[in-house]
C-alpha cells in the first residue's frame, strides 16, 4: 500500500520506518527541514534503539522517504496522523494545534476514498473535532492508539501487543458498510501482524481516544502507589524492594512497574495523566480527578525526597558542595530529557548552591544549553572526580555495572543516592561506600519528613 505518515518524532519515524519494514511504499512528512533531513540521510534525529537500522532498510528498499512537501501524500491509500499533542501552555488537557494544522492540511489533499487512521493521543471528544476539520475531504477516519515505549519503541511497533481499531459503526449490530471497509483497509496495514496473531480489538472513537491515557494511568498508578509504599517503609525501617518482590508474585498484581525509585517522568505519562484527570473534571468524574492528582503528586515528591535526602547526607545542607548526578534523559535507552526526573533533582540541588556536574550516556547535548546552571561531562569519572556525593538518577547499565573500587578512588566522599534501587548493596558497602535508597529503611529522619524543599 501507498502509505503517509504525517509527523515524524519519536512515533511517526518508528511507525513509518516499521511500515516500511512490513513492505509498504511509506512517505514521512514533516514541517522541521532539519528533521527531515536527517531521516532522509538513514539519521534517526534522536536515540531510539534499533530505529537507524529500520531506516537504513527502508532507504535500501526505496520503501521509506521523508520530505516537507504535503502535496505527496496525494496519491496515498493510507495516512497515519503522528503529530504531537503536548500539554496545553494554558491547562492541563492536550495541546491540539498542531494535530489541527497537519489535519486541515491533509483535508486539501487526501484523495477520495482514503482513509485517514490518528494515532496521536488525544483527549476524549477529539475525533469528532478531526472529522469537522476533514469535513470538505472525502475520506474516512479511524482512530489507533499507539502504544509505544521510548527505548523499546522499534521492538513494541514489529511485536505489540495488541492492535485497537477506533471506527464509527464498529459496534456490535451496527452493520455499517463504510466501518467494515475502514477495518478491511487498515487489516491489510497491519496484515504481517495479524498474521503472526497480534490481538485485535475494534470498539467507537471513544473508547479508542481513551484507552492510551487509561493504560498510562493506571501505570502511573501502579508507579506511584509503590513509591508511596517506600517512603512508607522509609518510616517503619522497612525495605520496599522486598515488599515490591513479595507483592509482585500474586498473579494477580504482577512485578512490572512495581519498582520503587524517583518516579516517571518523559513526553508521555506526566503529559497523559494531567490530560486524563482534566477529561474527567469536564465530564464531572470527580474520583478520577482526584485520583490522578494523587497519582501526580506522589511522583513529584520523590524529587524532592531524593534532594532532601542528598542534602542530610551532606551535613544538612549541599551548598558549596560538589554533587555528581549520573543520568539526565527521564529513563534509560534514550536521549530524551522532557520532566526528566533526574534534572529536576539536580536543578533542585543547584538552586540549594550546590556545584552540580551531570553525566548521561546520549542526552548531554539536549540539556547542556538548556540548563547553564548545570555543569555537564560525558564521562562518569570526569564527572564523579571529587565529588562529595554521587546520586544514580537514570539508570543506564553503565551506570548499574561501575565498580565500586574504583570509584571510590576519585570521589571526595564515598557517598552514593541509589534513587533507582539497581546497585548491588552488598558489593557497595564492601568497597566503603554510604549506600542509600528509597523505602530501603536507611533514609535519614529529616528526609524522611521533607518533600519539595531542602
Amino acid at each position: 500500500m501507498k502509505i503517509s505518515v504525517i509527523g515524524c518524532g519519536y512515533l511517526g519515524a518508528v511507525h513509518a520506518a516499521t511500515l516500511a519494514s512490513m513492505g509498504h511504499d511509506v512517505v514521512g512528512i514533516d514541517t522541521d527541514a532539519e528533521k527531515v533531513g536527517h531521516l532522509s540521510r538513514g539519521f534517526a534525529p534522536f536515540y531510539e534503539p534499533g530505529l537507524e537500522e529500520l531506516l537504513a532498510d527502508g532507504r535500501t528498499n526505496n520503501r521509506l522517504t521523508f520530505s516537507t512537501d504535503m502535496d505527496l501524500v496525494a496519491d496515498c491509500d493510507v495516512h497515519f496522523l503522528c503529530v504531537g499533542t503536548p500539554q496545553s501552555k494554558t491547562s492541563e488537557l492536550a495541546d491540539l494545534t498542531y494535530l489541527e494544522s497537519a489535519t486541515r492540511s491533509l483535508a486539501d489533499r487526501a484523495r477520495a476514498g482514503s482513509v485517514v487512521v490518528g494515532k496521536s493521543t488525544v483527549p476524549v471528544g477529539t475525533v469528532h473535532r478531526v472529522r469537522e476539520w476533514l469535513a470538505q475531504a472525502d475520506v474516512e477516519l479511524a482512530w489507533n492508539p499507539e502504544f509505544l515505549r521510548q527505548g523499546t519503541a522499534v521492538k513494541d511497533s514489529l511485536v505489540p501487543d495488541r492492535l485497537v481499531y477506533g471506527v464509527d459503526g464498529a459496534e456490535p449490530g451496527a452493520g455499517s458498510a463504510t466501518a467494515a471497509n475502514t477495518i478491511r483497509v487498515i487489516d491489510e496495514v497491519y496484515a504481517p501482524l495479524l498474521h503472526a496473531g497480534v490481538p485485535r480489538i475494534v470498539c467507537n472513537f471513544a473508547t479508542a481516544e481513551l484507552i492510551k491515557s487509561a493504560a498510562n494511568a493506571y501505570l502511573a498508578t501502579k508507579l506511584s502507589y509503590i513509591n508511596a509504599m517506600a517512603e512508607l517503609c522509609d518510616a517503619a525501617g522497612a525495605d520496599v524492594t522486598q515488599l515490591s518482590a513479595a507483592m509482585g508474585l500474586d498473579p494477580r498484581i504482577g512485578q512490572r512497574y512495581l519498582a520503587a525509585g524517583l518516579g516517571f517522568g518523559g513526553g508521555c505519562l506526566p503529559k497523559d495523566i494531567r490530560s486524563f484527570r482534566a477529561q474527567a473534571r469536564e465530564l464531572a468524574v470527580g474520583s478520577v480527578d482526584a485520583w490522578m492528582g494523587l497519582v501526580d503528586q506522589i511522583n513529584i515528591n520523590q524529587r524532592g525526597r531524593v534532594a532532601a535526602m542528598t542534602a542530610e547526607l551532606c551535613g544538612g545542607s549541599v551548598a558549596g558542595r560538589r554533587v555528581a548526578v549520573l543520568g539526565a534523559a527521564f529513563k534509560p535507552d534514550t536521549d530524551d530529557i522532557r520532566d526528566s526526573p533526574a534534572l529536576d533533582v539536580a536543578l533542585q540541588l543547584a538552586e540549594a548552591g550546590a556545584h552540580v556536574v551531570v553525566t548521561d550516556p546520549k542526552a548531554i547535548n539536549n540539556a547542556w544549553m538548556r540548563y547553564p546552571q548545570l555543569q555537564f561531562e560525558r564521562s562518569a569519572a570526569t564527572a564523579c572526580e571529587g565529588a562529595e556525593a554521587v546520586l544514580l538518577l537514570t539508570e543506564w547499565a553503565e551506570y548499574r555495572g561501575l565498580n565500586p573500587f574504583e570509584l571510590a578512588e576519585i570521589v571526595a566522599r564515598p557517598v552514593m543516592v541509589d534513587a533507582r534501587n539497581v546497585l548491588d548493596r552488598e558489593a557497595w558497602t564492601a568497597a566503603g561506600w554510604t549506600l542509600v535508597g528509597l523505602g530501603t529503611g536507611d533514609v535519614a529522619p529529616a528526609a524522611r519528613e521533607a518533600t519539595t524543599a531542602l
